[in-house]
């Protein structure tokens, strides 16, 4: 099943962010066969204000413990935490950046 974090930023946590983001590039890297896609919300004036990541977990509980690891969490930089399963019923055909 494909679990949806929608994981909103608390206030001023660009700098941590920037500090911790090595981190968590890596600690992604590792569900990258298991990622439909991953990404930073943004406001209008296109700072990062949170992330948006969808990957396979065998239950909702498995999606709570690895993201209780994921090196953001861990730093305190989200202030919303939401998850939810999701089915794709829809074909993807624009907003995704071709594999390199």
């Amino acid at each position: 099943m494909i679990y949806v974090f929608h994981l909103l930023d608390k206030p001023n946590q660009a700098a941590l962010r920037q500090q911790v983001r090595p981190e968590h590039k890596d600690y992604l890297a590792h569900m990258a066969d298991r990622m439909a896609f991953a990404g930073p919300l943004v406001d209008e004036q296109g700072q990062m204000i949170g992330s948006l990541l969808a990957i396979d977990f065998e239950s909702r509980a498995a999606a709570a413990e690895w993201l209780s690891h994921e090196p953001f969490t861990k730093a305190g930089v989200y202030g919303e935490i939401r998850i939810d399963a999701f089915t794709n019923l829809w074909a993807q055909k624009v907003g995704f950046p071709p594999e390199a």
